[in-house]
């Protein structure tokens, strides 16, 4: 493993670790009379403008992005995959307006898309489930292209065309042919997505448009800075700022590393 995939697979591992018992080791509290104070050894991250110890407020605000991006990355893996093998099985026409499907997704602006979607579905979704869904129909559109091609090339296999010649009918190519060799693309594709999802969450968070205000999230953290900038409380913005880079940055690495070591032919069609 590089030293680059090395240190992104420890320093991803310590946050999902910090992310999974920080919350417990440093519970949030309110505190009027310690409002907005700098970072020192109490407060490593300073405090916010309830007197939160903004060190706290951000391990319980990983720990709700990790799951929120995963789950939205599952959600739009499992949509490519879907379209894909759809497109992959049938072929022909069924192929043909999948792929045309595909185009038309892939040539929308994914952000602008996601805030019209959000608006749409979130009176009947709710915010977490308005957010999975943006994330859903607007990331699985490579991940189904990659699908359609790990098929067709499987097709091609002479294991394949044994398989069919015994009698073997779609569905029992899929799950018995297919399946375990499209399992390794389809892992490494969610966690490759898994750094868009943080930034969409991020993203719409800070719009307002994400999590509840009252839900613990990096995006909601920065947008809460805001005013908090104005009064001198950097920290408030900056320390948010850089777990969002390092959590997206740790998993993007080592998931490159992942592409590059055993999908190499993706480089084209999945990268940050």
């Amino acid at each position: 493993m590089p030293a680059g995939a090395a240190v992104a697979a420890v320093v991803l591992g310590g946050l999902v670790l910090a992310a999974v018992i920080g919350p417990w080791a440093r519970p949030t509290g309110v505190n009027l009379g310690n409002v907005f104070a700098g970072p020192s050894l109490s407060h490593p991250m300073g405090t916010d403008a309830s007197g939160r110890d903004l060190l706290a407020m951000v391990l319980a605000a990983m720990r709700v992005s990790f799951t929120i991006s995963v789950l939205a990355a599952a959600v739009a893996v499992s949509i490519g995959v879907t379209i894909g093998a759809v497109a992959g099985l049938f072929g022909r026409w069924v192929d043909g307006l999948a792929m045309r499907v595909v185009d038309f997704m892939a040539s929308q602006n994914h952000f602008l898309f996601a805030i019209l979607l959000v608006v749409l579905f979130r009176p009947v979704l709710g915010a977490q489930g308005a957010v999975l869904l943006s994330v859903g129909l607007t990331h699985w559109t490579t991940v189904a292209r990659i699908v359609r091609g790990e098929l067709l090339s499987l097709r091609a296999r002479p294991f394949v065309t044994a398989a069919v010649g015994g009698g073997a009918d779609r569905w029992r190519l899929a799950r018995r042919h297919f399946l375990p060799h499209l399992t390794p693309s389809i892992i490494t594709a969610m966690i490759l997505l898994v750094p868009h999802a943080i930034f969409h969450e991020s993203g719409l968070s800070f719009l307002g448009l994400g999590l509840p205000a009252h839900q613990a999230s990096l995006g909601n953290m920065l947008a809460d800075s805001q005013q908090a900038i104005y009064a001198g409380a950097w920290w408030t913005a900056l320390f948010p700022g850089l777990v969002i880079f390092a959590m997206a940055a740790s998993v993007g690495t080592f998931g490159e590393w992942l592409r590059d070591r055993y999908q190499p032919q993706w480089r084209s069609e999945l990268r940050l």
